[in-house]
């Protein structure tokens, strides 16, 4: 079964509590406290594997949770890390947020990609000791890891993509001129899913074809199989667009011409300015001046033209020598750059859950798993990213809660990773 959409869910390991503990030891006098960290969470990590050609997997199992760390021992010693899960991806996964469509990673390339970050373990008591506070009975706890609904879709990793009206003899062209093994006959819809064939063109130089399947007119929107496959279109350098000039099945080769690139359109536009090569299929079974008529239909749009009988290889070398030569001109094969996230929205109405816990004068703000996104964003020594730091904590009402336990001037105030004296 080929698939190539499919959402799941992402939990990477929460980081282990730090311990509170003290030094116990005969003939130690004041041994104070040596309570261990906690260990790191899990992160979720995804890697090409290039035996896998769909993410049929995806769809039994759609939730993927990493371990959490270990809690802090005694004696100063640190919680074991959690491993981290690895997850394997078709090339050519593109890991999107599913809530906001924010590309996460493109995975083209044999780079594991963290996408879920394990929550980073929780302080011991032993780093909360100082003059005034020699016996602290507290710790951190761990780090929420990050948790997150995702995309992931597939578009395959192809130079050059073949496209056309189905039984133009698409299969046909792709099965002469490269190694691939299409479906194929005389029928609509023969081929059901995307199909990539190598051509060689000598040592050490070859390109990807994939022949896209099902294009029809409403393509766009939903209508035949287009609309699952148009997304493999998308990387594609340049399109090989096949048509029957004979009109066999009683249609007209160039209102199928426009037909099918008004459907790519309708899907991006940015596909309507990637190069096309024309191929007039079957022209054994017209007149000569009929081949002649929509070759210079085609050129005098700015068409590269080629006549061909796929079926017995008639021309088919002219159309993948040129496609060769243009490819050479081309840049290579798009890879999707990973967006950033947003800053934390302080208009919205969604409520911002936290709590606050108070052990000797220090206060920590917890429960917040939203806040770790802010704290990934806060540079030190950044006045401007300390500014929004704040603002986030007056607007989620964080301030005002601190006030309400208690805060004095001068108090700690813990964040996850982040301790402040608070200044009011």
């Amino acid at each position: 079964m080929f698939v190539d959409i499919a959402n799941i869910h992402l939990k990477a390991g929460n980081g282990g509590n730090g311990a509170v503990s003290f030094r116990r030891e005969k003939y130690v006098a004041a041994g104070g406290p040596d309570g261990g960290d906690g260990g790191k969470g899990g992160d979720i990590i995804f890697q090409v594997d290039s035996n896998l050609s769909t993410l049929a997997d995806f769809r039994y199992k759609r939730k993927y949770c990493a371990e959490n760390g270990e809690d802090g021992k005694t004696r100063h010693c640190a919680g074991k890390k959690a491993p981290d899960l690895l997850i394997k991806v078709p090339r050519g996964t593109v890991v999107k947020e599913q809530e906001t469509g924010r590309i996460i990673a493109d995975l083209s390339d044999d780079q594991p990609v963290v996408i879920a970050k394990g929550g980073n373990g929780g302080w011991g008591n032993q780093h909360f000791s100082n003059a005034t506070r020699q016996i602290p009975r507290f710790a951190k706890n761990g780090n929420p890891g990050e948790e997150i609904d995702v995309t992931l879709e597939l578009k395959l990793l192809a130079d050059v993509g073949l496209i056309g009206f189905p039984n133009v003899g698409k299969s046909t062209f792709l099965s002469i001129v490269s190694d691939a093994k299409p479906n194929i006959a005389n029928y609509h819809f023969t081929t059901l899913t995307p199909v990539l064939g190598v051509i060689r063109m000598g040592e050490g130089s070859s390109f990807v074809m994939a022949d896209i399947p099902g294009l029809i007119e409403g393509a766009s929107e939903g209508i035949g199989l287009g609309h699952e496959f148009l997304r493999h279109v998308d990387r594609c350098r340049l399109l090989v667009h096949v048509i029957d000039i004979s009109g066999s099945e009683g249609r007209d080769p160039i209102d199928d011409f426009e037909k099918i690139n008004a459907e790519l359109a309708a899907f991006s536009e940015e596909l309507t300015t990637r190069p096309q090569v024309v191929v007039g299929n079957k022209c054994d079974l017209c007149e000569e001046e009929d081949v002649a008529k929509y070759a210079e239909y085609f050129e005098n749009k700015g068409y590269k033209f080629f006549p061909a009988m796929a079926a017995i290889a008639e021309g088919t070398a002219d159309v993948i020598n040129y496609v060769a030569a243009e490819l050479a001109k081309l840049p290579a094969i798009k890879v999707y750059e990973p967006e950033p996230k947003p800053q934390l929205d302080l208009t919205s109405n969604k409520k911002r859950t936290f709590s606050i816990r108070v052990c000797e004068d220090v206060y920590f703000v917890e429960d917040a798993p939203w806040i770790m996104d802010v704290m990934n964003q806060v540079d030190p020594d950044d006045y401007e990213s300390l500014q929004y730091f704040e603002r986030v904590m007056r607007q989620t009402g964080i301030i005002d809660a601190l006030r309400q336990a208690g805060v004095q001037e001068g108090d700690t105030v813990s964040v996850y990773d982040v301790e402040f004296e608070f200044m009011d």
